[in-house]
């Protein structure tokens, strides 16, 4: 089985509304076409790869940061125990049979199929092909056709869907504050109909988007016991010739990350059995002033506390989800690899 991708740091808060990396996240699927099964057979999959994005800049999906708390879900790679099956299709679905294109009127036939705890789902190219705000303008060839989405592309698709599924059946949710919160902290704005029309999609795209990587980011906390740390910004550098001056705001910045282990009344430690006293206690710090070498010695100590636990959670969460994949039946009507 191919090795599991690790889950990357939190995403950090956009600057301004600009497009970054697009990626292709995940839609509902479609429930009206049942493929046929091939005889089955357990085979590995390919690494789950991230989308390729929109060449036209007028029809890109959203930001990378959006949807890195739904993506990272899905990119535990292969379905872990489950079952993944390539082969074709019929019953009204697409039959490949080595095809790399689809006609316009082939978009919402099946060309897989993902079951979970005994629901068996559909997944059209459209599907795939506009996950997350995509529009099938964006991705028609010069020729008038689609290119078919590739084994891995659909793979990453049914196991959002299958984490998405797992999270409706804990009564998940997310809530219009909730999702306005989480696009302010994506993409600095909380106007969904600004959002909509950079990105040219439209609103109820971005809600949903927006929406499912709520839940998700919610149900990682629900059955993860580590929890994340805030990511420490780093100090900024005194300017030249001023590296060995005290200052308020160095001193500030350290007590920030010091927490319960400083006193400031006392304005000494308030303990010294905590992680910042044994590299910090040879500094000089007051309430007042501190150096910047002692900030960025403070900072070195809070970064390694927020890696750690990040690789604590990335262990935690890819146990889950490789769980509840491992429940997952997926069956790919496409042998495209890339």
């Amino acid at each position: 089985m191919a090795d599991q991708d690790k889950i990357t740091d939190e995403p950090e808060k956009d600057e301004a509304l600009e497009p970054e990396k697009d990626v292709e996240p995940q839609a509902e699927p479609e429930k009206d076409v049942e493929p046929q099964a091939e005889p089955e057979k357990d085979l590995d999959p390919e690494p789950a790869a991230d989308p390729e994005p929109a060449a036209d800049p007028a029809h890109r999906g959203l930001s990378a940061p959006v949807w890195v708390a739904i993506c990272v879900a899905a990119l535990v790679v292969g379905v872990l125990g489950g079952y993944f099956l390539l082969g074709g299709a019929s019953a009204g679905s697409v039959s490949l049979d080595g095809r790399t294109t689809l006609s316009a009127g082939e978009l919402d036939s099946a060309i897989a199929t993902f079951t979970y705890n005994g629901q068996r789902e559909n997944v059209t190219a459209r599907d795939v092909l506009t996950a997350g705000g995509g529009t099938v303008e964006s991705v028609v060839n010069d020729d008038g056709t689609y290119s078919v989405p590739t084994a891995s592309e659909i793979l990453v698709y049914a196991q959002n869907m299958v984490i998405l599924a797992d999270a409706e059946d804990r009564g998940i949710t997310a809530t219009d504050e909730e999702v306005s919160d989480y696009a302010e902290q994506m993409l600095g704005s909380a106007d969904l109909a600004t959002i909509a029309e950079l990105y040219g999609i439209d609103e109820q795209t971005v809600y949903d988007t927006f929406e499912q990587s709520v839940i998700v980011t919610k149900l990682r906390e629900a059955v993860c016991e580590t929890t994340l740390p805030e990511q420490p910004a780093e100090p900024t550098e005194p300017e030249e010739g001023a590296e060995d001056t005290p200052t308020a705001d160095y001193a500030s910045y350290i007590i920030a990350l010091l927490g319960d282990e400083w006193d400031s009344e006392a304005g000494t430690w308030a303990r010294t059995d905590g992680d910042y006293y044994a590299t910090l206690s040879t500094y000089e710090i007051t309430n007042d002033a501190a150096t910047y070498a002692a900030a960025e010695a403070a900072y070195n100590v809070a970064y390694s506390a927020y890696s750690d636990a990040s690789t604590q959670l990335t262990e935690e969460w890819t146990s889950y989800t490789g769980s509840i994949l491992s429940h997952a039946t997926i069956q790919v009507g496409t042998l495209a690899a890339s």
